[in-house]
């Protein structure tokens, strides 16, 4: 069959797609629905559009697949003789031609797909059955790159295979957009990286820049790569102060405000450009350091420095240990005692002593979810607030399990549109139904069980010099709280009293 047999095969993709295009034009042989056609129509869209993002995964498939194969099969065209790197020029070349992208564009379609078919069968599997996109498979790839076999085979099973332990919940990858999956396999690369994350983060630290880019109109960008902890300390900063400056009268937008503030911050008030070396003109110093205004899980091990594992911040993600203890020891405010499971790492408590005051309660909002729960968005801004999920006058509870914490834009979808949250639960933060009736859940925090430190047998050893606290008194014979208590809860109590 040969070239005939595709030939054939696209010629038959194309009349499909023709027949597919009347549908959408109204121009089909017969409506979706006889007794409302415009609602059939657009129910039927939807379902085109559904299909077309498995058929696209799939084509994303059969391109990788091929262009492997070309490449392979060209080496043993070129023979021994020619340079490795020539022949690799040679390639993308043809390849980028023929899907008209540019050289670089085709040189890392070229390493993704290379990375997807020889390195990554389950992602490949999932493009070829159409449940996860291109722009998946291309996170994957890049977030397994710095990874042994091993590591890479790990990340993906993690994601990707039910059967596999401590394999991730809630919302399936395929169901994410990219940017959210991205955040996700982040997170769990950070975690399990064979190179400590300390030695990484001096790595970074020592790359630490500020960066000028041209953009259109007059514009341009100016970024800087910083410390996690800075950085999003910054950014909150500047949110708070935009928003402080919001009002009936301020026609500036949330953005523009946060531009402006950041411009008289390194400019001065004045606003002016001073492109000299010296001061910036009109700044005035900064009477206390930036800190970070969000909530930092830690490890109590890795608080204690009796293990190396990453500890979270909140809109982040992993940081190193040392950087959560610096942290929390200047007094990070929105720092809370954090205990969680060692089975699975998801939190139990947040401030024993105030477990039922308004603040804890947005905190373990915010630990549930990680971020505004509708499904796609990225917002973990401070202003996410905490909204009856069956309302209160209708008889909800203010307890967590009917509490979610959507952003102010989909606070507001829900109350003026069809748009409904569904029920959620201590661990688990509400997925959505739209007005068409259809599903989509929401992503789930991959916790994961703290890591003991060497020596330890989980539950098998305690710590020396417990403490006993004000009214845990108990007679001789009988066993103090304090030894009652498990070994997170003395090892965190030994780091707060010491």
């Amino acid at each position: 069959m040969g070239m005939a047999a595709v030939a054939q095969a696209y010629a038959d993709i194309r009349a499909a797609l023709a027949v597919l295009a009347a549908e959408v034009d109204g121009d089909g042989s017969e409506p979706f629905s006889v007794g409302d056609p415009l609602a059939g129509l657009a129910d039927g869209c939807l379902d085109i559009l559904a299909g077309a993002r498995e058929v696209e995964a799939g084509i994303a498939a059969l391109k990788a697949s091929a262009a492997v194969a070309y490449a392979e099969s060209a080496a043993v065209v070129a023979g021994p003789g020619v340079p490795v790197q020539g022949q690799e020029m040679a390639v993308a070349a043809e390849v980028g031609c023929v899907l008209a992208l540019g050289p670089r564009a085709a040189s890392s379609f070229l390493a993704t797909s290379h990375a997807v078919v020889k390195e990554l069968p389950l992602t490949l599997k999932g493009l070829r059955a159409g449940s996860l996109s291109w722009g998946h498979a291309v996170v994957m790839a890049d977030e397994a790159a710095c990874l042994d076999a091993g590591g890479a085979a790990a990340l993906e099973a993690h994601f990707m295979d039910p059967d596999v332990p401590d394999r991730a919940r809630g919302c399936p990858i395929g169901d994410m957009p990219a940017h959210r999956f991205k955040v996700k396999a982040r997170t769990w690369r950070e975690r399990h990286h064979a190179e400590s994350i300390e030695k990484r983060h001096a790595k970074g630290v020592a790359d630490r820049r500020v960066e000028f880019r041209p953009d259109q109109d007059g514009m341009a960008w100016l970024s800087a790569c910083l410390p996690a902890d800075q950085a999003l300390a910054g950014w909150n900063r500047l949110t708070a102060a935009a928003r402080g400056v919001q009002g009936p009268g301020e026609g500036r937008t949330l953005p523009q405000l946060r531009a402006d503030t950041f411009t008289d911050a390194i400019l001065g008030s004045s606003g002016g450009a001073d492109t000299g070396t010296g001061t910036l003109d009109g700044a005035e110093p900064q009477s206390s350091p930036v800190r970070a205004q969000v909530l930092v899980t830690v490890p109590v091990f890795a608080l204690m420095g009796l293990t190396d594992e990453p500890a979270v911040l909140d809109g982040y993600g992993p940081i190193p240990p040392s950087m959560a203890r610096e942290l929390v020891a200047n007094g990070a405010k929105s720092f809370y005692r954090v205990l969680v499971d060692p089975r699975d790492g998801a939190p139990l408590e947040i401030g024993r002593t105030s477990y039922r005051v308004t603040g804890p309660m947005r905190a373990w909002l915010r630990m549930r979810d990680g971020k505004c729960p509708f499904p796609g968005c990225s917002n973990n801004s401070l202003d996410n607030e905490a909204d009856h999920i069956l309302a209160w006058a209708k008889g909800g509870t203010t307890g967590i399990s009917n509490l979610g914490q959507p952003c102010p834009k989909h606070h507001r979808l829900r109350h003026t549109t069809g748009w409904k949250p569904t029920p959620s639960t201590k661990n688990e933060p509400p997925g959505w139904t739209s007005p068409t009736g259809r599903h989509y859940p929401s992503e789930h925090q991959d916790w994961e069980p703290p890591r003991w430190p060497s020596g330890f047998l989980q539950g098998e050893k305690s710590l020396p010099n417990a403490h006993i606290m004000p009214g845990e008194e108990t007679a001789p014979t009988e066993p103090s709280l304090a030894q009652k208590r498990s070994l997170l809860e003395e090892a965190l109590l030994q780091y707060l009293v010491s």
